[in-house]
């Protein structure tokens, strides 16, 4: 029995494997209050993301990996729209990697959960 109970806490803490990786960008104030993919309004303020199929809610981990910088964003929009793209950040999400003056940078995607009214992330 203790063996399984070791398993179990082993796999619960085992840490997510990569999802994606590729280039991220960001959009800011020119977007602000226009409605998102999933209807509510852009807000740059926010930690949320454009991605072209995760479902709305997810919440993702984002690494920079060229200054290993991380952020959790919720995926509330679609897009990238640019080619070599995988994510488009909100402007909050982007200062925390230090992206607004690169405007694009390597990262790598994990999904870490699911968070929003109605959310399913699956």
């Amino acid at each position: 029995m203790r063996w399984l109970v070791a398993v179990v806490v082993l796999v619960g803490c085992a840490p997510r494997s990569v999802l994606q990786s590729g280039e991220a960008s960001w959009y800011g104030k020119e977007f602000r209050g226009r409605p998102t993919a999933s209807g509510e309004p852009f807000r740059p303020a926010k930690r949320t993301a454009a991605h072209p199929t995760l479902a709305f809610g997810t919440v993702v981990k984002v690494r920079r990996l060229d200054n290993g910088r991380t952020v959790r964003v919720r995926i509330n929009d679609r897009g990238p729209y640019a080619k070599g793209r995988i994510i488009d950040l909100s402007r909050r999400a982007a200062r925390r990697l230090h992206l607004l003056q690169d405007g694009v940078a390597p990262v790598e995607l994990r999904v870490v959960g699911c968070r929003g009214a109605g959310a399913r992330c699956r």
